[in-house]
């Protein structure tokens, strides 16, 4: 997986997993993930030091990590969004009533 990817996976697990997370987390997934900062400028902003926000941040990505493997909300995000997808291309009423019945069984 390349950097833009990772990017891209870790904004969209904030999206799903950011209200479980402490302000400080919050905060720090933002500087990181959103506004681009470096562990640096980040660290200077919160008045401590380079290591305790590689440390943070290295452990609130293995939360999200552990809330999207026991949750598995963007997961199930994802099936529906592309079941609903293929549902749209259909123009037979039973492979449709099929993919409802599939999108209905996403738990």
């Amino acid at each position: 997986m390349d950097a833009l990817e990772k990017q891209v996976e870790i904004n969209n697990l904030l999206m799903f997993y950011l209200p479980l997370l402490t302000d400080k987390q919050k905060q720090l997934m933002q500087y990181c993930y959103q506004d681009n900062y470096s562990l640096s400028e980040i660290a200077e902003l919160n008045n401590t030091s380079r290591n305790a926000v590689h440390d943070g941040i290295k452990k609130t990505l293995q939360k999200l990590y552990d809330f999207e493997e026991k949750l598995q909300l963007k997961t199930k995000y994802e099936k529906r969004e592309s079941l609903i997808n293929q549902a749209f291309k259909l123009n037979d009423i039973n492979e449709i009533h099929a993919l409802l019945d599939a999108l209905k069984k996403v738990e």
